[in-house]
């Protein structure tokens, strides 16, 4: 398996493997966010012309994992992180992250996720990610706080995390 930067012929699989590592929302009560309809295809692509779009392919370079990610006041934010339920547990989440941390000059990456479901916040703490307090949100992170609540999201408790990438100048 490699990570590469995803491509237009990718979109309709990434809509796919999102919806199956939904899934999962199921079993846990959560079947709202289960049926939530993926990004569509024109959404996907503006990831496409950014370079924030990788994949993980399998031997025959079909994207099993992906990730899309954002500027957001200064930091990479990851919009979407999702693992066929077929490679869960490979390591490949973490491979994704791990590769934009490695090839972007943004000092930190962020992002927003449930605090209470296993794959979500706990998951994203053992990749090096800590919760950010509310006075520490960025007018950036406020705002998409604030697009998840319209969308119903707030349902659940969900808090933001940053995983800085870059030490501050004059740190010892």
């Amino acid at each position: 398996m490699r990570i590469r930067p995803a491509v237009t012929d990718d979109l309709p699989l990434l809509r796919s493997i999102e919806r199956a590592a939904g899934a999962g929302f199921r079993g846990i009560g959560m079947p709202e966010i289960a049926d939530d309809e993926p990004l569509p295809e024109a959404g996907l692509a503006r990831y496409l012309t950014r370079g924030t779009a990788l994949v993980v392919a399998d031997g025959t370079d079909r994207p099993v994992a992906y990730l899309i990610a954002e500027p957001v006041d200064g930091a990479l934010h990851i919009e979407q992180v999702s693992v066929h339920p077929g490679y869960a547990r490979r390591g490949l989440g973490r491979a994704l992250i791990d590769h934009l941390a490695a090839h972007t000059d943004a000092p930190a990456l962020t992002l927003t996720t449930f605090a209470d479901v296993p794959w979500n916040a706990p998951y994203y703490k053992r990749c090096g990610f800590g919760p950010l307090a509310d006075a520490d949100l960025t007018p950036g992170l406020r705002e998409i706080r604030r697009q998840e609540a319209a969308h119903g999201l707030d349902r659940w408790p969900r808090l933001c995390m940053r995983r800085e990438l870059r030490q501050a100048a004059g740190g010892g």
